[in-house]
């Protein structure tokens, strides 16, 4: 499906989707995501809630069926001067298929600015949730533990 702007909100039913909010999103910032990783728990379940904290460049996600919690990239870096903060819908819902996209310094496989996009499971409004700049380094191995 092709995303549907709804009101102010855009709207899809896949990962594909997100990847496509992903890349308009990160075009606008400048930094151009070009390398994406979906989430999957280490149980095989796709969705999450996700917490944040953008100032600190981290994030952890918690698997709704088992509740294992994951910090995401590089974030056990940062995770203790992280104050994590809940992603919530427009519609309330708080479980989510993540997407991970990095954008990386010319010429390299260095990231250089990481974006987490969301799919809310009840609504299937699509988004970019939370953003920042990263010196993560090899994107590969970034992207692997998302």
């Amino acid at each position: 499906m092709a995303l549907k702007k709804k009101g102010r909100y855009w709207y899809g039913t896949g990962p594909q989707d997100v990847q496509a909010e992903m890349v308009r999103f990160s075009q606008l910032n400048g930094y151009p995501s070009t390398r994406f990783s979906a989430s999957v728990c280490s149980c095989g379940n796709a969705t999450f809630k996700l917490e944040s904290d953008e100032d600190a460049g981290a994030a952890r996600r918690s698997c709704a069926a088992c509740g294992s919690v994951h910090l995401m990239g590089d974030s056990a870096q940062y995770a203790d001067e992280a104050e994590f903060e809940r992603h919530d819908c427009a519609c309330s819902e708080q479980v989510f298929q993540l997407l991970s996209g990095v954008a990386l310094y010319d010429g390299t496989n260095d990231v250089r600015w990481y974006y987490i996009g969301c799919l809310c499971v009840a609504c299937q409004l699509v988004g970019v949730f939370a953003d920042w700049k990263c010196e993560a380094g090899n994107a590969d191995v970034f992207l692997a533990a998302t």
